[in-house]
């Protein structure tokens, strides 16, 4: 029989065994010690079967392949038995089978899965053709477009397809009147419609579009004049305006000009109250070559001014262009400061200012007709300058100024580009102005 003394080491399991044995009968047998032993291997390694079974029918086969190759029993020395035998296999028993017959492939199942994936090619960039060179009247026109589309447009409107009538007539007044034209001249091209409409017993509204497009040209065309530049030396321009309108890029695009002419150019900053005032003149001066005259911030406006026509007469230099402070036209003390600058220029040169160019943004409407006729009054404008008609519809105010003013325009400005400060001239204004659309 089993001595626990011998075999201290077998455990409970054996006393177990031992005890039941006793009961039995069975003592003392001289096989009784191995045939226990056998037994209990023969358990173990049913068990252990069982439980690689199970399992493997409830692991994915990555898993499976995952684990070390030694902890799996290779299936060729698993003893097959014929497929009479077996039986029906369960889904677990199936997935398991294939996942030994894969054996080496399952291995490595990490290295399977990542799949490197080509980075998609990006498709050529199409670089944008370049943007065709525009002649001058197609940037005119171009510059024009919101003003046209303003005035012209609606006019279009009106009169397509109509025949002239009272309530026609009506409409195109209240368009006219809207359009920034200004007061009087909205009502003499209304005058000058009805008369024509009269007289020529016109009866196809389309027609009033070619009587608006004569009365414009004719209230405009006494109004074009470039700037000439005299033989007295040098010659003192100077230039006015209210804040905000573009006085001293004006100024620069100017400069540019004459330097291309051949002139030789000298800045007075005379703005001396607003920030960085001089310093926006100094670039200016330094992109189309031209000296500057300047003093520190606050300094008097009028001793610049003097300081730029001495320096300008010392150095030989033909042009000089005196750049002031921007000031409300309705600021009496400010007006008679700019009235200063102009005296004390003449104490120089008795001729001097040869030039006092107005500034106005075309964005401000009929409100630049009061701005000119202040400024004319205090200083006596030889000319107009309208900048930023390619950003407004309301560009219809030149014909108000030209009609109610006597002072001729000498550029206007329709876009950022240094050659987009044209001289005015009243035909291609029109003309752009009315243009068709295939045109």
């Amino acid at each position: 029989m089993y001595d626990p003394t011998h075999w201290p080491t077998v455990g409970p399991l054996f006393q177990a065994l031992n005890k039941v044995m006793a009961r039995s009968g069975v003592i003392h047998g001289p096989v009784t010690i191995p045939l226990v032993a056998v037994l209990a291997l023969l358990f173990v390694w049913i068990l252990i079967r069982l439980i690689r079974r199970r399992r493997a029918g409830e692991v994915a086969p990555g898993e499976v392949a995952a684990a070390a190759p030694e902890a799996i029993e290779p299936e060729a020395e698993e003893e097959e038995l014929p497929e009479e035998e077996r039986g029906e296999l369960t889904d677990e028993e199936i997935e398991a089978e294939l996942a030994g017959e894969l054996g080496e492939e399952a291995a490595e199942p990490e290295e399977a899965e990542l799949v490197e994936v080509a980075a998609p090619v990006a498709p050529p960039i199409e670089e944008a053709p370049p943007e065709p060179k525009l002649s001058l009247f197609a940037r005119l026109r171009r510059g024009l477009s919101k003003t046209a589309g303003g005035l012209v447009g609606r006019i279009d409107n009106l009169v397509r397809g109509r025949r002239v009538d009272r309530d026609l007539m009506a409409e195109l007044e209240e368009i006219l009147f809207t359009a920034d034209l200004g007061p009087a001249a909205a009502e003499k091209l209304l005058t000058a419609v009805q008369d024509r409409v009269r007289e020529e017993k016109i009866e196809e509204a389309e027609r009033i579009r070619a009587i608006l497009k004569d009365e414009i040209r004719a209230i405009l065309k006494p109004h074009e004049a470039a700037l000439q530049v005299s033989a007295d030396r040098p010659y003192v321009i100077m230039v006015v305006g209210v804040n905000g309108v573009g006085k001293t890029t004006t100024i620069g695009k100017i400069a540019s000009k004459l330097a291309k002419e051949g002139h030789s150019v000298i800045f007075g900053a005379a703005d001396t109250f607003r920030a960085a005032a001089d310093e926006q003149l100094t670039i200016w001066a330094e992109r189309v070559g031209a000296d500057i005259v300047r003093q520190k911030s606050g300094a008097d406006p009028s001793a610049v001014a003097y300081d730029a026509v001495q320096a300008a007469v010392n150095r030989g230099v033909d042009i000089v262009i005196i750049d002031t402070a921007g000031r409300l036209h309705t600021k009496h003390n400010l007006m008679e400061e700019l009235k200063k600058v102009k005296r004390v220029m003449g104490k120089v040169r008795p001729s001097a200012p040869h030039e006092i160019l107005l500034v106005l943004d075309a964005n401000t409407g009929q409100n630049a007709i009061a701005q000119a006729q202040s400024f004319h009054e205090a200083l006596g404008l030889t000319g107009l300058i309208l900048t930023k008609l390619d950003g407004t519809a309301k560009g219809g105010c030149i014909v108000g100024i030209c009609d109610e003013l006597a002072t001729p325009i000498r550029f206007i400005g329709i876009g950022e580009k240094l050659d987009d400060l044209r001289p005015f001239n009243a035909d291609d204004f029109v003309e752009a102005l009315f243009a068709d659309e295939g045109d």
